[in-house]
């Protein structure tokens, strides 16, 4: 009998033992069918093996929980190029799955509904398409949904009115359509609810309005309408509307007051996903919609179907009235600009059907950028003293032929570099002088005319000995792009200088190390203070390859401003790069904001790049910075000709800089004092 009982335990451990191995087995296998489908080329997964252990630390951006089940994968910025498999939906105890700023693509799987454990979910920055699987809504646990900047289309599901939990939602610079769902309001955790630059339509629900947590509400770039609700004064810079030029509203600063005509229609009811019928109008009149008697179309009395019939009578005479008096007006604009057309623009300043298309797709409306490439003058072909620019403008204009000449019609042999926005020749002007000239398409500028000048006056008014100076500009309507004319770095850029072999001349010295530092940080202080002429400015995008050197390898700070001038999504698609070489600030994660201390975590990560010679930082190589481990951190190439105890405050300097918490970094006029002093390592 106890011999039975015996191998009854027996049996029974091994059985269980079996099921965990085979449940252990499940895991592995939905991750390796995850890597198959992230990384297909298996450039960035190696770690990842079907016969290793996630659980043992050598799976790269896995974790694991106390009782051995994957809880997170970070995979953020690793240029995985893939789709996400459903077969995430395995790992039944996941917590976090960030895998932003890298180029997925395909639709998000709907099995991810499955993962009810998860809290972090960020797909952000990808080149993800389809719509929003509504079947979100079912995940009770999310905390924060971060879908911003991809492809994604549709309507917003009414089922993520559902995520009680959830205080981040970020669906912002994608192509969503329809009304933003009234279900939003019930999202008692919500604290920001970012959907700007996307084609959404119809009015702002109250009940969004009334969410209790709301701090922020982003929804400039749609095509709202209709009254905005009272209660979202309280947000005050919180709530972010421009161009949305149908809705109004009063006590809202730029907001302008609302009209009869507004009133009107904002009760009008759109459906909130696509309609089959396509003989079915859109929208169902405010009049009907208005109505709610408690009876049915069998069962009501003639008293109350008179007065209804009335009213619905006064309000189309009204409205046919109102359109047939705006097409008028619109006729007689037209005519107008017809004629004025015909007289004075020549066909090489005007946009076919095709380029229109094109321009589209770059962001903007073709409506838009037909006005600005045709109503305002940077695109006309460069002549001095014609158009809107402010007389300190016009003393920094070239000609298309000046720049032509300078870059040999922009021969392909004096081309520099290239970008998805722009291109960069080498010229020499009349004078002489070598210049770099940057080529950006209209496509990649802001279409808004006041926002592009206010960008090129910034971009004139930065004077500092480590920025890159801006010689002039040239923007040419024929050509349709802008020029960028900056005095020419001729020992190129810091990157250059980097991961370099042994025994190569490109070896920078101690003392040209510190120096380049030095700049640097004077550079940026100087873009982060404000003067009488210029506003404090926030770099964004600092990194080693924005550092350029002059002949005697002073630093100089490339790009400063160029933002300003630069379509959203351009500037957006532009920072996968940063993120991806470990630039980005952590808090720009949760926040979407760049600040100083944005600037200064970079410059920090470009320090230890200047003290190893790496492009590439490991954990192990901030251990040895932080404990004056030199060997460990500072560039073999040397061979031992630095000084200690400037390596030592130069490390302690990266590190502050560095710190994941926004306040606990210096300010740059901080960093700059402590680079005087010369305390030893502590």
């Amino acid at each position: 009998m106890g011999f039975f009982y015996f191998q009854h335990l027996v049996t029974l451990f091994f059985a269980l033992a079996t099921l965990q191995h085979v449940r252990g087995n499940t895991e592995l296998r939905a991750l390796m069918e995850l890597k198959s489908t992230l990384d297909p080329t298996n450039k960035f997964l190696n770690s990842w093996t079907s016969n290793g252990d996630p659980c043992s630390g050598t799976f790269e951006g896995v974790n694991c929980n106390e009782h051995r089940k994957v809880a997170n994968i970070s995979l953020q910025g690793k240029g995985l190029s893939g789709k996400v498999s459903p077969a995430v939906a395995e790992l039944k105890c996941l917590s976090g799955l960030y895998l932003h700023y890298n180029s997925l693509s395909g639709e998000i799987p709907k099995e991810l509904a499955n993962l009810t454990e998860l809290s972090d979910l960020y797909l952000n920055v990808n080149n993800l398409s389809g719509s929003i699987p509504p079947e979100i809504g079912g995940m009770a646990s999310l905390q924060v949904l971060d879908l911003c900047c991809n492809q994604l289309t549709g309507p917003i599901p009414k089922e993520m009115g559902s995520l009680k939990r959830l205080t981040v939602l970020a669906l912002q610079y994608n192509r969503l359509t329809y009304q933003i769902p009234a279900s939003l309001g019930n999202l008692g955790m919500l604290r920001r609810l970012d959907l700007a630059s996307n084609q959404l339509s119809g009015p702002i629900p109250p009940s969004v309005s009334n969410a209790p947590q709301l701090l922020l509400l982003d929804i400039r770039n749609n095509s709202l309408s209709g009254m905005v609700p009272s209660a979202l004064q309280r947000l005050k810079g919180g709530f972010q509307f421009a161009k949305n030029k149908d809705l109004c509203g009063v006590g809202f600063q730029t907001l302008r007051a609302c009209t009869p005509f507004d009133t009107m229609n904002i009760n009008q009811v759109e459906p909130q996903g696509p309609i089959t019928n396509s003989t079915t109008p859109r929208t169902i009149p405010a009049a009907s919609a208005n109505f709610h008697t408690p009876c049915n179309k069998t069962n009501c009395s003639h008293s109350s179907k008179f007065p209804r019939i009335a009213i619905v009578a006064g309000v189309i005479t009204a409205t046919v009235m109102l359109i047939g008096t705006g097409f008028l007006i619109i006729f007689f604009i037209r005519r107008k600009k017809q004629k004025i057309g015909n007289t004075s623009e020549s066909s090489v300043g005007r946009l076919s059907t095709d380029q229109a298309k094109e321009l589209h797709r770059g962001g903007a409306s073709p409506l838009v950028i037909l006005e600005y490439s045709n109503g305002w003058d940077p695109f006309g072909d460069c002549r001095n003293g014609i158009g809107i620019f402010e007389d300190s403008l016009n003393n920094f204009r070239f000609n298309l032929e000046e720049i032509e000449s300078a870059t040999q019609c922009f021969s392909e042999v004096n081309l520099l570099g290239k970008s998805s926005f722009s291109s960069v020749y080498k010229g020499i002007l009349r004078d002489g002088s070598l210049v770099a000239v940057r080529s950006i398409n209209i496509t990649s500028c802001k279409s808004e005319e006041d926002e592009f000048v206010k960008g090129l006056n910034l971009l004139t008014s930065l004077r500092h000995e480590n920025l890159v100076r801006l010689r002039g500009f040239c923007c040419s309507r024929g050509r349709g792009e802008c020029f960028l004319i900056y005095d020419f770095a001729p020992k190129g850029n810091l990157s250059k200088y980097l991961d370099i072999e042994n025994g190569s001349n490109h070896v920078l010295d101690w003392s040209t190390r510190v120096s380049i530092i030095n700049g640097i940080a004077k550079g940026i202080e100087y873009l982060h203070s404000s003067e009488a002429n210029r506003p404090a400015t926030i770099h964004r995008r600092i990194s080693v390859e924005k550092v350029l050197l002059d002949q005697q390898f002073n630093p100089m700070i490339a790009d400063s401003g160029l933002p300003k001038l630069l379509a959203d999504d351009i500037v957006l698609s532009a920072l996968k790069i940063s993120a991806a070489m470990g630039y980005l600030a952590p808090e720009y994660v949760t926040t979407g904001h760049f600040t100083e201390k944005s600037d200064i975590y970079a410059f920090g990560v470009i320090v230890l790049q200047i003290l190893s010679g790496k492009q590439m930082l490991s954990n192990l190589m901030r251990v040895a910075a932080a404990s004056c481990i030199y060997e460990g951190f500072i560039d073999t190439n040397l061979k031992g000709n630095f000084s200690e105890s400037e390596a030592a405050k130069l490390a302690k300097l990266a590190l502050a800089c560095t710190q994941e918490l926004p306040e606990n970094r210096p300010t740059m006029g901080a960093a700059i004092q402590e680079l005087n002093r010369s305390d030893p390592c502590s």
